[in-house]
């Protein structure tokens, strides 16, 4: 199995190639090759498949040709991940697989088609709109944090720090608890608190954060996305940017008039075989 190993700010995914859609990915295979110590590592698979050759992606071939076919690093689906997306339009430049229109590359994805305009190492993409919808709480052990709910295509748990707990002291080694009324198919927690007030416009929050099916990552697309929407939804600004500062670097949530963006560094590390 040929494979690429690529990451978005920390955010490392292990890169399949199957356009024809003819290779059966196990949950087994999947938490295998991203198994840190016995695989290559990585918090998820980008699986490369024609759209037309995968169930899901059939109805959206005759707008984007390639599917983004996520897993999560336990082999669980995943709707759509917003760094993966990124990484996965390098990996079909650079591999001649596709070439950008003056309007961007589509991509399907789970969650929709997201469109993606290369801006030299940076990757910036037009994402679903996020909602935001609901108030919710998460635990980590006595600490319960209150939390807003944000749709991203696949769900979140937006919670702001206060009463002097900050981001260095939380314990993510376990999944946060939450209510699973609100979110039965599970959810992704970002902890989230102020590096700067949001002046005008413009904001800057630092996050971590828990995926599900993967653990605390080093970044999280979609989260970011998600903390940037409930920024500026708390600022009362229907217009704007927030630079969102995860453990693996920058990342930068703007709304503008045609729509929400996520925009940050998509890299491609290696080339290989797995066994």
């Amino acid at each position: 199995m040929r494979f690429t190993k690529g990451h978005g700010t920390g955010n490392d995914f292990v890169i399949v190639p199957d356009p024809d859609g003819e290779r059966d990915l196990s949950p087994e295979r999947v938490a295998e090759l991203c198994d840190r110590r016995f695989g290559i590592g990585g918090d998820g698979v980008l699986r490369v498949v024609r759209s037309a050759k995968i169930p899901e992606g059939a109805g959206q071939a005759g707008a984007a040709e390639w599917f983004m076919d996520y897993r999560n690093s336990d082999g669980s689906v995943a709707e759509m991940c917003g760094n993966g997306v990124r990484v996965f339009v390098r990996y079909l430049i650079e591999n001649g697989l596709a070439t950008p229109g003056p309007e961007g590359l589509p991509v399907a994805t789970r969650a929709g088609i997201m469109v993606a305009l290369v801006e030299g190492a940076s990757i910036r993409v037009r994402m679903k709109t996020p909602s935001v919808y609901a108030g919710s709480t998460a635990t980590l052990g006595a600490l319960t944090v209150p939390g807003v709910a944000v749709d991203c295509g696949n769900p979140h748990l937006v919670c702001g720090l206060h009463d002097g707990v900050t981001l260095d002291s939380l314990d993510l080694t376990t999944a946060p608890g939450h209510d699973a009324r609100v979110f039965p198919s599970g959810v992704n927690v970002e902890f989230v608190e102020p590096a700067e007030p949001l002046d005008g416009r413009d904001g800057h929050v630092r996050m971590r954060v828990h995926e599900r099916g993967s653990g605390e990552t080093l970044s999280c697309g979609t989260g970011a996305l998600a903390v940037g929407a409930v920024a500026l939804r708390d600022a009362g600004l229907d217009r704007g940017s927030v630079a969102v500062d995860v453990r693996g670097g920058r990342l930068v949530v703007t709304h503008d008039e045609s729509g929400w963006w996520l925009a940050g560094p998509a890299v491609l590390v290696a080339d290989g075989e797995a066994r």
